[in-house]
């Protein structure tokens, strides 16, 4: 952790002038202990930042499970800090069985101009940062007010940044709050590729995401293949029980995930999110329309301002015939297939889904904070 500290602040005093300290938080796990959305576009932001000679740095709690988590406890259980740190991700990850408590050892460390704060735990955490003197951004990237764990519009963050207009219609209805839409940044080239593949994929099997649905259509579809890929980390019971529910099933074929996603999407000729939450975006979809791959999603939430004209979205409560009859539809007519294809990548391609534009918006939010935080 000493050395983590030091390298930090040598960095910093060799940054170029206007380089800002930015700092994300929240109770999501980090790669490599939990992956997603939400871990995705965090780490799409922090690599862009340090293009820019800015320094990132995140806030994460301790899963401490396996080789990684257990090094991790070790080091925690023997150090003087409460976060211990990493910088296997290509900049500081800091991890702490409780972040909100380990609020002060980060900025100790870190020395933040402005946190970013998301998703469980957002207004403790948050909290912990103004009583740290740092100004704070709340990111909201879904619509669980619970996982707040508060009000967000009483911690007296300086910005509001919400994933889609879903997402900002949400927080304006509940808590009065003006958030900046800013959707998900990714980089194309990070996620496409060549194809299309063989299977109708579903990414992240789990009841949220409308698996039994999946299931259901599968079914239906014994002559199409099926490939179901793990982003949350299931535990042994989840896992047994989704193992238990494809059985039947021999097309559907199970992984767990994948270190790159492109491994998955060379092999996916048409993507399912079936979600049956609501989704404040759905961030699979925006990857697979980088390499014109069809979306064929429900109607909840933002996953329609994803979806876009680049697929079909069904309503989650009709019954599975209409799911059944889209998929069979979109896979076996070429002509339908190639034109949803093209309108894939267009959707993919339009002004408001570039990354550098998004990049941008989100820069404005954290350098009018930092300077409001400085002032």
């Amino acid at each position: 952790m000493t050395a983590l500290i030091s390298e930090t602040r040598s960095g910093r005093n060799e940054a170029a002038s206007g380089a800002l300290r930015v700092a994300f938080a929240g109770g999501n796990g980090f790669p490599p202990e939990d992956s997603g959305g939400v871990q995705s576009s965090t780490h799409d932001l922090a690599l862009r930042l340090l293009a820019q000679d800015h320094a990132p740095a995140v806030l994460a709690p301790l899963y401490g499970a396996g080789a990684f988590g257990l090094l991790a406890r070790t080091r925690l259980k023997l150090g003087r800090s409460q976060a211990v740190g990493d910088t296997r991700m290509g900049y500081p990850v800091y991890r702490a069985w409780t972040p909100p408590e380990a609020v002060a050892d980060f900025c100790a460390a870190a020395r933040p101009d402005v946190a970013v704060v998301q998703c469980h735990g957002t207004v403790p955490i948050a909290r912990a940062f103004r009583e740290q003197g740092v100004p704070v951004i709340l990111y909201f990237r879904n619509v669980e007010f619970d996982e707040l764990c508060g009000n967000p519009s009483t911690v007296g963050a300086a910005g509001f940044i919400a994933n889609s207009r879903f997402t900002a219609s949400r927080y304006r209805e509940r808590y009065g709050i003006e958030a900046v839409v800013v959707p998900p940044t990714l980089d194309p080239e990070r996620y496409a590729v060549d194809g299309p593949g063989k299977f109708v994929t579903m990414i992240n099997p789990v009841a949220e995401k409308g698996v039994e649905r999946a299931v259901e259509i599968a079914a239906r579809c014994p002559d199409i293949p099926f490939l179901f890929v793990e982003s949350w980390l299931l535990d042994d019971d989840a896992l047994r029980r989704l193992k238990a529910a494809i059985a039947p099933h021999s097309n559907i074929r199970f992984e767990r995930r994948a270190p790159d996603v492109r491994e998955i999407y060379l092999r996916t000729r048409l993507l399912l999110a079936p979600s049956v939450w609501e989704e404040a975006w759905g961030r699979v979809a925006s990857e697979a329309q980088c390499s014109g791959i069809p979306v064929i999603g429900s109607t909840r939430g933002g996953l329609p301002e994803a979806i876009g004209s680049g697929g079909l979205a069904l309503d989650p409560d009709w019954p599975v015939e209409h799911w059944v009859d889209a998929v069979r539809e979109v896979w076996f007519d070429e002509t339908r297939y190639a034109s949803l294809s093209t309108a894939a990548r267009a959707h993919s391609e339009r002004p408001e889904a570039s990354a550098k534009r998004q990049f941008e918006m989100f820069l404005s939010v954290v350098r009018a904070a930092a300077s409001a935080g400085r002032s």
